[in-house]
């Protein structure tokens, strides 16, 4: 079996909350409208079932991660994009030759506050974590172990 994998996806306030994701009976969400390659071929060639996944809250205030969930599918087509009325519609898709993919993630634990953006940057160990660096603007990254549990460690949360 592949060695478990971490990740971090972002989440606007106005498209997915994590209050949202709990409410759901399921507790499961597909994340859709990932339209940037990298950030696809994260979700589609590299993410597997039971990697670790931080929800990351951005443009909030403050700035960072509210708990975690992990990846509950496959990846697969993300449907949206033949929606000529969907917002991620893309008229170069074909059933035959998709180009964007969705995972779904399921809720694991909500972090009793949130592990903000300025709190990583002052904790040793987390200097390389990508969502710090400067410019960094991807909505799916990966993670280190280290980053994992020293996050975890901030958030005085247990690893699950």
């Amino acid at each position: 079996m592949a060695e478990r994998q971490y990740w971090l996806v972002k989440a606007e306030p106005d498209d997915f909350t994590m209050e949202e994701l709990i409410a759901r009976e399921s507790k499961k969400v597909r994340w859709e409208g990932i339209r940037n390659y990298q950030a696809r071929n994260f979700m589609r060639d590299s993410m597997k079932i039971g990697d670790g996944v931080f929800f990351y809250q951005s443009r909030t205030n403050p700035l960072g991660i509210l708990g975690t969930m992990e990846v509950a599918s496959e990846p697969y087509p993300d449907p949206s994009q033949y929606d000529p009325n969907s917002k991620y519609f893309d008229e170069k898709a074909t059933e035959d030759n998709p180009r964007w993919f969705n995972v779904d993630f399921k809720y694991v634990q909500k972090f009793d506050e949130v592990v903000s953006r300025d709190r990583m940057k002052e904790a040793a160990g987390l200097e390389d974590m990508k969502v710090l660096q400067k410019g960094m603007r991807l909505s799916i990254m990966p993670v280190t172990e280290q980053e994992w549990k020293i996050v975890h460690e901030l958030a005085g949360a247990d690893l699950k």
